[in-house]
């Protein structure tokens, strides 16, 4: 055994499987991720991996949900339009990483099994509050700064579609200036907000 393999415990360990995990899924897909291969990839034993999951996809969300990233909107609720560029860039930013390639394959894979679909909103997104913008227009609309009737699943899921568009039609990640774009002209219009009030 290597030395590497009996000096890592606790976290350092465990941030090693999760980046073997997601970094497995992002390049194989998860219909080919196996145990095996991500102790390989993670330099540790495969029994390792048993003591604590059952099968490699319960071992992935686990990892997608600790390294999903998280909004941190003004607690003073006093920058909504800040905010919301913010959380489109979270998600751009994310989007390219290793854990948004593997979200990618999960839901884009042809033979993908709805329990895992389910399981990775419930495990990932939900547990986070949900979609980018979500996090940010509820942690408004509780705050009094926006009419909560506004958020219906439409509104709260435009900024996420005009993104995830844009990225599908020029295969880049949108600049800020695009972001802006998106919010200023869709998701601040459609909560009932004209931009800069706020």
């Amino acid at each position: 055994m290597s030395e590497s393999r009996t000096r890592r415990r606790g976290k350092d360990l465990l941030d090693a499987i999760y980046t073997a995990a997601i970094a497995e899924a992002a390049e194989s897909g998860p219909g080919r991720l196996t145990m095996d291969a991500i102790a390989k990839r993670a330099a540790t034993a495969r029994t390792t991996l048993y003591r604590r999951w059952s099968d490699p996809v319960d071992l992935l969300l686990d990892a997608l949900a600790e390294r999903h990233p998280r909004e941190q909107p003004a607690p003073g609720a006093d920058d909504l339009r800040g905010d919301l560029i913010a959380a489109l860039r979270l998600m751009v930013d994310w989007g390219f990483s290793p854990a948004g390639r593997a979200v990618l394959a999960i839901l884009a894979d042809p033979a993908r099994d709805p329990a895992v679909v389910q399981a990775l909103w419930e495990r990932v997104f939900d547990r986070h509050g949900g979609t980018f913008t979500q996090t940010v227009l509820r942690h408004y609309a509780d705050r009094g700064a926006l009419d909560p009737a506004r958020l219906t699943p439409v509104v709260l899921d435009i900024g996420e579609a005009m993104v995830t568009k844009r990225i599908m039609d020029t295969g880049e990640a949108p600049d800020d200036d695009y972001l802006a774009a998106i919010v200023d002209q869709a998701i601040l219009p459609a909560a009932g907000l004209p931009p800069q009030r706020i």
